[in-house]
């Protein structure tokens, strides 16, 4: 016997009883178990089986009610697992976990674990992109917030995050964070220790606003639609780094680049200001707006125009600056007023069609194929007709949605800014790959190898010219392209028109998207300005 059929076995063993948390059922339909009444009383009985479990309770699907293992088929056991994640709303709680097994041919027997409280939703979890030189004590400042605690001088706090951040299990793993703290009622919730994973479940549980830090620094590549495909979430905000013993570095110039050509709302933290005297603090807050002023974007100095002036206009064109110390802890309530007050940032495409990038994919058991990512426009319900694509050659395959999840939730429907796991029949899970796209099956898309675009280059040893092959990213598209330069040639700090072509196969992409090019250090950003499908 497995270890994972274990669990199956220790539940059946347990059995259903009077002031037990297990709950054995063969199979929940929606038409019989949501009917009205019934949802109630289901309900009503979950939330006594979580009571009774002091928070958690096991659902076993597909066995009888005397332990019996009936098994049930797949998409029975999908449409149970949709009305037990209705039914545990209800009950102010959620699916935390759910295991599978085969039996007797097609047939499902499945364990849930439902845990007391709701999911979090989205629009309570801001998501801060950080960036920064290195030794610019970006990871320090994370520390310092997310634990409270000052740094030695020494960059101690930085230890914190120095640990494999949680992970999300649903047949793929993913850093949600190197660093995470919400916030209550009665101000921010800290943890005492960030290498117990209890102090990191201890946060999530109790703040009713939660903050996640992911280091942008170092990932390959640190676009914020691309990190948002690695963490399965969507960067809300930017936190960029500047030491004030050091000043802005061409690694800052860049950084900032990249983060400002996203636009990404930005908040600029002058670190270490605890090193310097006053002076030079300031003249290094000059040298940051000046680069801002460059990027035509406004500063605006916390010092000289307060917290609540910068909270109320940051924007994509209006970047915040503050002077911060995790010795002395200068500037950190600053910074916790902005990531507790900040409102998560709005998705303007919400009214438009539905349309999904492919970040990760997935086989679930009984379920399928899932392709999971972050809703780009419009909304998404389960049965829903969509295309797939583009495969290899161009085209477009025709899927139909399952389910949709969220962090384990079973849901109805979903919306742009969402992320979300997608159970699709009519493809296998081999078949899709990262940078496809989901459309309604009414669209009529145009995938493409060849476009135009304008590009900026951050940085590169010589000259960029025709022929180069850098790997552009754009949303969740990690491609090699060829670029071919308008005037032939593109110096570092140049901006130029080019025309890019992919080099292996077409994607679907559109005029205005923005994405990152990297090819060892060099790096650049990019806008399409017009496609070519006839190339």
């Amino acid at each position: 016997m497995s270890p994972d059929r274990a669990v199956l076995e220790r539940a059946i063993d347990e059995g259903e009883r009077e002031g037990g948390r297990v709950e054995f059922k063969e199979r929940l339909t929606k038409d019989l178990h949501l009917s009205e009444g019934r949802l109630e009383s289901l309900a009503a009985q979950l939330r006594h089986r979580v009571l009774s479990g002091d928070g958690t309770a096991t659902y076993v699907i597909g066995i009888t009610d005397d332990g019996g293992i009936a098994g049930i088929s797949p998409d029975a056991f999908s449409e149970s697992m949709d009305v037990l994640s209705i039914l545990a709303d209800e009950a102010d709680a959620h699916i935390e976990d759910a295991q599978t097994w085969g039996v007797d041919g097609d047939g499902l027997v499945g364990v849930a674990t439902i845990s007391e409280g709701s999911v979090m939703t989205d629009d309570e979890h801001i998501v801060v992109g950080t960036a920064g030189h290195v030794d610019h004590g970006k990871s320090t400042l994370v520390g310092s917030l997310v634990t409270g605690q000052r740094d030695d001088g020494q960059g101690g706090t930085r230890s914190y995050l120095d640990v494999k951040p949680h992970e999300i299990e649903r047949g793929l793993s993913a850093d949600l964070s190197y660093g995470v703290y919400g916030f209550d009622e009665d101000g921010p919730v800290r943890m005492d220790n960030p290498h117990r994973k209890g102090d990191r479940a201890s946060v999530v549980e109790e703040a009713d606003r939660l903050v996640s830090f992911v280091d942008t620094v170092g990932h390959e590549p640190w676009l914020r639609t691309t990190i948002r495909g690695l963490v399965g979430q969507k960067i809300d905000y930017g936190l960029l780094t500047v030491a004030a013993d050091d000043g802005p570095t061409q690694t800052t110039r860049e950084h900032l680049g990249i983060l400002l050509a996203t636009d990404l709302p930005t908040i600029v933290a002058i670190t270490k200001v605890d090193l310097v005297e006053d002076d030079r603090v300031a003249t290094v807050e000059r040298e940051v707006e000046r680069l801002l002023r460059e990027a035509d974007r406004t500063p605006l100095s916390v010092a000289r125009h307060g917290a609540e002036a910068a909270r109320e206009e940051i924007s994509e064109t209006v970047v915040p600056i503050v002077a911060t110390s995790a010795v002395t802890g200068q500037g950190l309530e600053t910074l916790d007023d902005f990531f507790e007050n900040l409102p998560k940032t709005e998705d303007p495409r919400r009214s438009e069609p539905f349309q999904m990038y492919v970040d990760r994919t997935y086989s679930v058991t009984g379920v399928g194929a899932v392709a999971s990512g972050t809703i780009r426009s419009g909304e998404l319900e389960a049965g829903d007709e969509l295309l797939l694509g583009p495969m290899p050659d161009g085209r477009f395959r025709d899927v139909e949605v399952r389910s949709i999840e969220m962090h384990y939730h079973r849901v109805d429907k979903a919306s742009a800014g969402r992320i979300v796991g997608i159970a699709l029949k009519g493809v296998d899970e081999e078949e899709i790959e990262r940078g496809m796209v989901l459309l309604p099956r009414t669209a009529d898309p145009s995938p493409v190898r060849e476009f135009e675009a304008e590009v900026m280059v951050l940085n590169h040893p010589t000259r960029i010219g025709s022929g180069y092959e850098p790997v552009v990213h754009l949303e969740t598209i990690s491609e090699a392209a060829a670029f071919y330069p308008e005037n032939e040639q593109l110096l570092p700090g140049d901006t130029g028109t080019a025309t890019v072509r992919f080099k292996f196969r077409p994607y679907l992409i559109e005029e205005g998207q923005r994405f990152v090019f990297r090819e060892g250090q060099s790096k650049g950003v990019g806008t399409v300005t017009s496609l070519d499908p006839d190339a």
